[in-house]
This record gives structure tokens, sequence and C-alpha cells, in this order.
């Protein structure tokens, strides 16, 4: 159970948890934040919008996790809290385990903790229990396929290991991620994707016939066919505790790779299993940009923390990026600038504010065990070219 110290006021920052998309995601963005830079941070108006509003079960592991890490203070911390103040000391390089309990996302959590991992002084082990494959959050396929190459651009070397699927709703999945860290951040450019897709993918099912992932697959390859696109595809049946089918594809151009995922459910036909994942895709292709909107998001957090300017461009700047923009703004003084509106393809400037190893870490190999709490879980041709973009939009600190 984790322990609630009180915080001093003293350079609090003050981090508003319904702003823009007003999910679990400002939250992570502003733990990871603060963990980087040392500074406390109060979240208020958690999950404001939201049918279950507060903590649930994944956002708080997220929070014990790096409590744990970097022996933070923390204030808020139970199930259904809408304010949270978290503290944080030196990032500890060392072994951590949690559980987020059911099926709450472990990629979600892992996004709070991964960063400040990279920049500890040595290098970290985390073993991490519950969803790998669930609803609103990213599966560990696109975590080990997209995320980690586009990291390790930007000098941060980590790489993760699917032990055990775990699906909606029981989830009982495990994956390790191991992190080098000593991370030296580099600013990244991702602004060009050229030539043909090369497209490939998994079809895959839990406790269901085969015939559920050979009909993904084969209506994903008819769409991308008639696309003039080519695929390779795999199928795979897994032990899982529940059952479920999930398609994920992957069109690499050259670069870092693009993802784009569905799950299946009771009721929903195999067909618009595929039919949303190659939507996805086509569209990215379309776009001409060099990154998915997920990747967008996912990256911004390192832009705002490398030194000096960052930019890619994105099949959509959504509501996700701009928020989590908006949070590394409040929280470390960056500056960005936008190509394009909302829900459109469009480029992402920021000027980052050079963190580093050696900033917040502390010692190596320092062993710990990370907090869980069990409970109900929560449940992306061969001419190179732009998006096209109105006039930028400039946001100084």
């Amino acid at each position: 159970m984790t322990q609630e110290t009180r915080i001093p006021a003293k350079r609090l920052v003050r981090i508003d948890g319904a702003l823009g998309e007003g999910g679990g995601q400002i939250l992570r963005t502003a733990l990871a934040l603060a963990a980087l830079k040392g500074i406390p941070v109060t979240v208020h108006s958690i999950r404001a919008g939201r049918r279950k509003p507060g903590l649930q079960a994944q956002h708080l592991t997220a929070v014990t996790t790096l409590q744990e890490i970097c022996r933070a203070s923390v204030e808020g911390a139970h199930i259904g809290s809408t304010e949270l103040t978290f503290s944080p000391g030196p990032i500890r390089a060392g072994e951590y385990r949690c559980a987020v309990g059911t099926a709450g996302s472990t990629a979600l959590v892992l996004q709070a903790i991964l960063c400040p991992l990279a920049l500890a002084e040595g290098p970290s082990r985390v073993t991490l229990g519950g969803g790998t494959h669930v609803p609103w959050s990213p599966p560990i396929d696109y975590i080990a396929a997209v995320l980690l190459p586009a990291l390790e651009m930007a000098g941060v070397e980590a790489r993760v290991r699917l032990v055990r699927w775990g699906l909606y709703p029981r989830g009982g999945g495990e994956v390790v991620v191991e992190v080098k860290g000593g991370a030296q951040l580099r600013p990244i450019t991702l602004v060009r994707a050229t030539g043909a897709p090369r497209i490939r993918g998994l079809s895959m099912v839990s406790r269901l016939t085969r015939d559920v992932a050979d009909r993904q697959r084969e209506r994903a390859l008819a769409r991308l066919e008639a696309q003039g696109l080519s695929a390779d595809i795999e199928v795979a049946e897994v032990e899982a505790a529940d059952a479920g089918s999930f398609l994920f594809l992957t069109a690499d151009r050259g670069g870092v790779p693009a993802g784009f995922s569905a799950l299946g459910e009771r009721g929903k036909l195999a067909e618009r299993v595929a039919d949303e994942a190659v939507d996805d895709l086509l569209a990215y292709v379309q776009s001409g940009a060099a990154c998915d909107p997920h990747l967008a998001d996912q990256l911004s957090l390192l832009m705002a923390a490398a030194p000096g300017t960052s930019r890619l461009t994105t099949a959509c700047l959504s509501r996700h990026l701009l928020s989590a923009l908006a949070v590394c703004q409040q929280a470390l003084g960056c500056s960005y600038q936008l190509s394009g509106p909302e829900g459109t393809p469009g480029s992402v400037t920021v000027e980052g504010v050079g963190l580093g190893t050696g900033h917040r870490a502390q010692g190596t190999g320092t062993k710990a065990q990370g907090t869980g709490h069990r409970g109900q879980g929560t449940g992306d041709g061969t001419e190179s070219r732009e998006p096209r973009a109105s006039a930028p939009t400039s946001h100084e600190p």
C-alpha cells in the first residue's frame, strides 16, 4: 500500500488532468516528466470526463511503480482519486515487478516508466503483469516493432519480450522489458516516408477456431491488393485466459515502421477486425507522413526532453498528441510548433530542453520491487513527400 507523505508546495507544477483528451495519458506524461526533471507535480481533475473518473488500476500501478523507481513521496494514490501529487527523488536503475491486475494495460504502465529508466545510470529489468492486447491501448507488438525502434533513434535502448498473452477481461499476461540506461538523448527527425511500404502482419486467435484468424488475414490481403499493395501476414493460435482475436500490421517505408491493429470481440465479424486495421494503414500511406498518429504522441515526451530541435510528420495531429505537448510545455518550459489543424496530417516541431543521464539518475543496479495494485483494468508509391498543412501555429511557454 502506498505511503502518503505531505508534499511541500515549493516549485510545484499543477497540471489539469481534464486538459485536451482528458485521459490517463495526461497523468502518465506528467509523472514521467516529473521524474525526469526532478520536480513535484500535482495533477487534478484526473480523467474527470470519463465514465469512471479518477485513478483506475493501471493508472495506480504506473504511480506506484514510478514511485518505487525514484523513491517519490505521493499524495492521493488510491482508486478513484481525482487529484495526485507526486514528488520524485533520484531515478534508480534496478529490477522491478508490477502487476496491474486483470486486463489493465501493461503498455500504458510502460509509458510512464520507460523514459525515466532510460536516463538511469545503469540497466533495468521490469516484469509487467496484466493485459498485453486490450482495448484503448497499444498492443505489446506495437511497442516492440514500432515504438522501441523509434526511441533508439533518440538514444533510448530497450527491448521487450512477450512471455504470456493477456486479453480482456481477465488479462493474466506478462511482458519483460529490459532498458539499457545511460541514455544520451538526441533530437528526432522523422519527416519523410519514401518508397512503397513493406507490409507485414500477424493474425491471431485464442480459444477460437483458426478460421477466424484466416478470415482476418484473407480480408486484409484482399483490401491491400485492391490498392496495389502486397503483404506477408502470419497466422497464429495462442494460449491466453480468454477467447479473442487480433490483427496487427506494420508498414515499413525505409525509416521507422508504422503500426496498426484491431481487436475482435463478441459479435464482431473477422472481416470488420481486418477493415479497422487496414483503414488506418491506408490513411497513413496516403498521408505521406513519416509517423503514424500513435507514434507521434508517444514521442512527444522525448522530443521535449532531448536537446535541440526535433521534428516529425504524422498522419494525424491527434488530440492525444496535442494534449501531451501541452503537458510537456507546462512541466519543462519547452516550445513547440504545429503545422496543420487537429485531426489532419501535419508536422510537429519541438525545441527540447536537453535533459540527460546524470541529470536525475542515481546508482546502478539497485534492486527493488514495484508496488502493484490488483483491481479492474480499464479497458497505426515511391514518391517522397510531406503532408499538406496549413500555416504553423507556435506555442511558447
